[in-house]
């Protein structure tokens, strides 16, 4: 029997009363597990997001302060893992924007979900999980395979114990857009291309006024971490450190003024010579890619967490409209409102 399983057989002998138990009949929960963030959010508030490394802790080594924004995840083998910034505190982090997080699904699970804050001994509940990702037909075997069944683990010290019964895929792209017609920035009439701008990879979808989508284009790489390695070699930065730049803090970075960590050393004055050609880059491929759908198009739709590094370019372009918020607009279309009982997973 696992150390889990102890705690929960102790929980269930020894609490008088179901409440102290945690359990909860099914959960609704939206988890967008980008390259850059792990965006989650539960229909209520405003949406969540982690940093989206990790470090794994040698079994002799203690953790450095955890948190609900960089939690520690444990496993029933002892393995640990940090989440978030509260990573970089130690060496060699684990960045997943260079891996492939198809095959992290069920840790970023981990990592998004929050304790009840009146459970006391273990946090049980079902769980209805909707995922969706670039290529379904690829993907949506392996991570059914992840994610359906019990899981046991630790977050921040406090045990879990979950199921999930439902794991239903969807592409990626259709979360934002259904978020945008809510917001009413989708015409009536014509094409809406979708243009998902994130941390790793960039994604394109051309979508008729019924929601089909017509065509699509996958960039598994190109999004701001090619930016971020590019600027990382630059000499007026990496001459000012006295050592290489680390292309992660550089994305950080695009959040905060465009500084290098608390150095003091920025790229904003020359940011435009790399911006320039990775925003052209993107935009020349995709309507190379639409071309001859270009008359019927009504609307670009520019969405993603890395899509505020073009949004001034943009501005008071007919055509154009940016997503608000565009780093949690996938989860908060992706949430069915209606239904309020799924968990959606976006894995780019």
């Amino acid at each position: 029997m696992t150390s889990v399983e102890t705690r929960q057989t102790k929980a269930r002998k020894d609490s008088p009363a179901p409440a102290s138990t945690g359990i909860i009949s099914a959960r609704s929960l939206a988890l967008d597990a980008g390259n850059y963030d792990l965006k989650f959010w539960d229909g209520t508030g405003n949406p969540k997001a982690i940093r989206s490394i990790r470090f794994q802790l040698p079994q002799g080594r203690d953790a450095v302060r955890y948190s609900d924004h960089s939690p520690l995840i444990e496993l029933p083998d002892g393995t640990r893992y940090h989440f978030g910034t509260q990573a970089y505190k130690y060496r060699r982090q684990q960045q997943t924007v260079v891996e492939n997080k198809i095959d992290l699904a069920r840790l970023h699970l981990y990592a998004c979900i929050e304790s009840d804050k009146a459970a006391e001994d273990i946090c049980q509940f079902s769980l209805n999980l909707h995922v969706s990702t670039p290529e379904p037909a690829r993907n949506q075997d392996v991570l059914r395979a992840q994610l359906m069944g019990i899981h046991e683990f630790k977050r921040n010290g406090v045990p879990f114990r979950i199921t999930v019964e439902r794991v239903e895929v969807e592409r990626e792209g259709i979360g934002s857009y259904t978020y945008a017609q809510r917001l009413g920035l989708i015409p009536d009439m014509g094409y809406t291309i979708v243009v998902d701008i994130g941390g790793g990879t960039w994604i394109s979808r051309l979508v008729d006024a019924e929601g089909d989508v017509i065509d699509e284009n996958v960039m598994d790489r190109g999004g701001a971490y090619e930016l971020a390695t590019a600027i990382s070699f630059d000499k007026r930065l990496t001459n000012g450190l006295g050592t290489t730049a680390d292309p992660a803090l550089i994305m950080d970075g695009f959040k905060t003024g465009h500084n290098y960590a608390d150095t003091g050393l920025t790229w904003e004055l020359w940011l435009n010579e790399y911006l320039e050609p990775w925003f052209k880059g993107i935009f020349q491929t995709v309507k190379a890619q639409y071309t001859p759908f270009m008359a019927r198009v009504t609307r670009f739709l520019v969405t993603g967490g890395s899509s505020h590094l073009i949004a001034e370019r943009l501005a008071g372009r007919k055509l154009f409209a940016v997503m608000p918020e565009p780093q949690f607009a996938n989860v908060r279309g992706l949430y069915p409102i209606p239904e309020g009982l799924q968990l959606c997973m976006t894995t780019k």
